[in-house]
């Protein structure tokens, strides 16, 4: 395990990562701190939930910022190895839940403390009861054969707090991805648009710049290269 110290604007977090190289959710990547600088500028509201927390970082600047409700979700895998480990250590008011998005969003769970959704669970399915603000994931979008996983659970998420409350807009969606693979980014993106129906809207470099620099970080452009922020919205 590794031990670091990752300073964000007036928040310091003592986090723990693994070098792990069969486990992508056990270290920081750079989409996970660029999304936690620009959310240092996002007012905060009462109930978000992050997808793919892996060693926490985002959750842990979203507490930070004032959220009451915070939702980090993972595999058992990466809870076990880092994230349970950085929550407890950091701010063990956030709610760590395994969120296996291989499960259908028919089979979830929302009042057991750790689990909404398991392969390996027995506990009987029930309805959200408090709709989500905002769900956030970064450095989710790699393997080609979990993208539809993926937005089926985001889409669950959207469409299950819309129905808590059905006067409300559905939760948008910020996806932090690095268009490593620019061909199948733009399939991802364009799966989202077609086949789910979010409306997908970039979020424009310099309001990322903007957000870091307010935050005391100074970078070159091509220090982030290929990290982009997607505003997803029902």
């Amino acid at each position: 395990m590794q031990h670091t110290i990752i300073n964000l604007a007036n928040h310091s977090f003592h986090l723990v990562q693994s070098d792990d190289t069969h486990n992508n959710g056990t270290t920081l990547w750079l989409g996970g701190r660029i999304l936690s600088l620009y959310l240092l500028n996002y007012k905060p509201a009462t109930s978000v939930i992050e997808l793919g927390s892996g060693i926490g970082l985002t959750s842990l600047t979203l507490a930070a910022k004032g959220w009451s409700a915070v939702y980090a979700t993972d595999t058992d895998c990466v809870i076990r190895s880092v994230l349970a480990t950085n929550i407890q250590n950091n701010n063990p008011h956030i709610r760590v839940r395994e969120l296996d998005w291989l499960v259908d969003p028919s089979n979830w769970v929302w009042d057991d403390k750790s689990i909404i959704a398991s392969q390996q669970s027995t506990l009987s399915s029930n309805p959200l009861t408090q709709p989500f603000d905002l769900i956030v994931t970064a450095d989710t979008v790699y393997e080609p054969s979990l993208v539809e996983p993926l937005f089926r659970a985001i889409h669950a998420l959207c469409t299950q707090s819309r129905a808590v409350s059905p006067t409300s807009r559905a939760p948008p969606v910020l996806l932090c991805l690095d268009r490593r693979d620019p061909q199948m980014i733009d399939s991802v993106l364009e799966q989202a648009s077609s086949k789910w129906h979010f409306h997908v809207q970039r979020v424009p470099s310099r309001k990322i710049k903007k957000a870091m620099e307010k935050n005391g970080v100074e970078c070159d452009r091509s220090d982030w290269e290929g990290i982009e922020i997607w505003k997803l919205t029902l």
